[in-house]
């Protein structure tokens, strides 16, 4: 299943680099990936502009709010993800009509251009079926980063009862490789592309840039 909007397992080292390539370490401003520590300067790689990424967080936070507002209860477990803008839900309500709703609500936020609803109408999900699905997600992140033909920072992963939703700012060809990887973990069921594709003209206007950052001691 794609959804466009215009506008093989990784080694556990890889998977462990990952790990910590995401964990800053307390007290210290260096990031610690295996043995290397990088400090006094940073790449930023992120494709979308500083404002949607600010924007996307105020978006996730009020899409949480408001839905809890419109859906109290405990059978309610919608997950929110924004990225430039653009709004997957996923996970369980009660009838068909609440997922109407949750759309409703979350179309209404400042700056939400677009909703992608993948809302299912059941029981919420088990905890095991929760820790299922985050384990999906880091393996597929991993594979990413082994495959090394695909920007690993710059998709975005969510998991949901086996089903994988990628998000970002990518290619035709970056899309169609990350689908393809995706489909080869362990227990991924189905791949899903929420991609916004960018023309090869486009994505030189967003070549990662350095910025300066001054390492804090330990």
């Amino acid at each position: 299943m794609t959804r466009f909007t215009k506008r093989r397992s990784a080694s556990p080292l890889v998977a462990a680099a990952v790990v910590a390539a995401a964990t800053l370490v307390s007290g210290c401003g260096a990031l610690v990936v295996g043995t290397a520590v990088v400090a006094g300067a940073m790449v930023v790689t992120d494709r979308r502009s500083s404002g949607a990424q600010v924007d996307d967080e105020v978006i996730e936070a009020k899409a949480n709010g408001r839905i809890g507002e419109a859906l109290p209860g405990d059978n309610v477990r919608v997950n929110t993800t924004s990225y430039n803008r653009m709004v997957l839900l996923t996970g369980e309500v009660p009838k068909e009509a609440d997922k109407t709703t949750v759309e409703q609500v979350v179309a209404r936020i400042d700056n939400v251009v677009s909703v992608v609803n993948e809302l299912t109408v059941g029981p919420p999900n088990s905890f095991n079926e929760k820790t299922k699905a985050a384990f999906i997600s880091t393996k597929v992140k991993a594979s990413f980063v082994d495959a090394k033909d695909v920007f690993a920072n710059q998709i975005k992963v969510v998991t949901h009862r086996g089903v994988v939703y990628l998000m970002g700012r990518v290619t035709e060809r970056e899309a169609t490789r990350a689908a393809e990887i995706a489909r080869g973990v362990s227990g991924v069921v189905k791949v899903v592309k929420v991609f916004e594709i960018l023309s090869e003209a486009e994505l030189a206007n967003t070549a990662p840039r350095t910025v300066a950052k001054p390492a804090s001691a330990p």
